[in-house]
């Protein structure tokens, strides 16, 4: 079993580097007492998650904060900085001095997973594509210069801060392996069906991650990968689960499932891992859906009954709100086509109420978030019942 994900092989410049086997593994994967009620209950989750995801009013906006949110915390995993509002308040084209200089990296990932997801229905998910979702993730930001969207044609490895190729946690395969190893990945998710597609799903990241096929964003590319495969597979018809959040939370043990593939051929320990990730996204996802849904009735309302004859202009607001939920007065006078004088004494009763909350301490020049709403995915567990 030790050499069932592959073998460490000796290079000329003496160090070791991975050579990754082929999927499926072989001996195949054990769906044993073990991974068969993981991969149910995760099946399950999928299936629910997507049924409330399509109960929204509008699906495409829960669509949209959750892009966001997955890029944050998938560019949080690599050293960033950037909150959800900075790279919602930068998207707005809200200047911010304050703002950490990497939000573009963020803006990158949910540039790259919105050209990835217009790409598939018509190339499916492949080195070509993997290719292109990459030159949009890396183009003019930190790693931009390390040929994006090009395959590594240096050694790269893995370690802590400072390490060296030979003091390093893992060393990918040489350079010339890599084509083969990527083109062999490409032949086991469009070949014959022969293990679950969650299941193939797992294996596809791990997979890649070994790989590690270009020299900077193979962890963002990595995770963008599992999006793209659950909707490409029917598995979501919306892409709305995003496992950054599992996999920055239990971070250490994500590395060590990963490695454990390649050392002692551990597939059943790291889709066990995997599945859980499944499954526990799915279900905060799906009480965020309801969450949404609750908040909205709640809010609307609230305007019905404080806002007198501008509840028409209050739920108006609301609404442009769910894409654009950090705004100025100004916005909203855009919004609306009413006075300015109108607009702030609108933006100021729905502040009084709940709806909007001002962020900047500014007498003039002043910031207002959605705050009920951006809260459901910066801090989920205060709002889930």
């Amino acid at each position: 079993m030790a050499h069932r994900a592959g073998r460490y092989i000796q290079q000329l410049a003496g160090y070791r580097a991975f050579i990754p086997a082929s999927l499926p593994p072989d001996p195949p994967i054990m769906v044993s007492e073990r991974l068969r009620p993981l991969l149910s209950e995760a099946d399950f989750a999928l299936g629910r998650l997507d049924g409330a995801a399509l109960t929204l009013p509008n699906p495409d906006l829960f669509v949209y904060m959750y892009v966001r949110k997955e890029a944050v915390l998938s560019s949080e995993i690599e050293g960033t900085q950037s909150s959800l509002q900075d790279v919602l308040a930068a998207e707005a084209r809200l200047y911010d001095p304050d703002a950490p200089s990497d939000v573009g990296e963020v803006i990158n990932y949910v540039r790259a997973l919105n050209y990835g997801l217009a790409r598939l229905p018509d190339l499916p998910v492949s080195v070509r594509l993997i290719r292109e979702i990459h030159r949009e993730l890396m183009d003019g930001v930190r790693g931009g210069m390390l040929t994006p969207g090009e395959l590594r044609t240096s050694q790269n490895w893995i370690g802590p801060a400072g390490c060296s190729i030979r003091t390093a946690s893992f060393v990918p395969p040489p350079p010339h392996e890599v084509p083969k190893a990527l083109s062999d990945l490409e032949h086991f998710l469009h070949g014959p069906a022969e293990i679950p597609v969650l299941l193939q799903v797992g294996l596809a990241h791990a997979q890649f991650e070994t790989i590690h096929p270009f020299l900077d964003g193979n962890g963002r590319m990595g995770r963008l990968l599992i999006t793209f495969l659950l909707t490409e597979k029917k598995l979501l018809a919306q892409p709305v689960l995003y496992l950054s959040y599992y996999f920055k939370r239990h971070r250490a043990e994500y590395y060590d499932r990963l490695q454990a593939v390649r050392d002692v051929g551990d597939w059943e320990g790291w889709l066990a891992f995997f599945l859980q990730g499944v499954i526990e996204v799915s279900r905060e996802a799906t009480q965020t859906a309801a969450a949404i849904l609750r908040m909205r009735e709640q809010l609307r309302n609230e305007i019905t009954e404080n806002l007198g004859r501008a509840a028409g202009n209050g739920h108006r607001t609301m609404d442009r709100l769910f894409d654009h939920p950090i705004v100025t007065v100004a916005r909203v006078r855009e919004w609306l086509d009413v006075t300015p004088a109108s607009a702030n004494s609108l933006v100021t009763r729905l502040e009084r109420i709940g709806v909007l909350r001002e962020t900047t301490g500014f007498a003039r020049n002043r910031r207002f978030r959605f705050d009920p709403y951006l809260r459901l995915f910066e801090e989920p567990e205060n709002w889930r019942e």
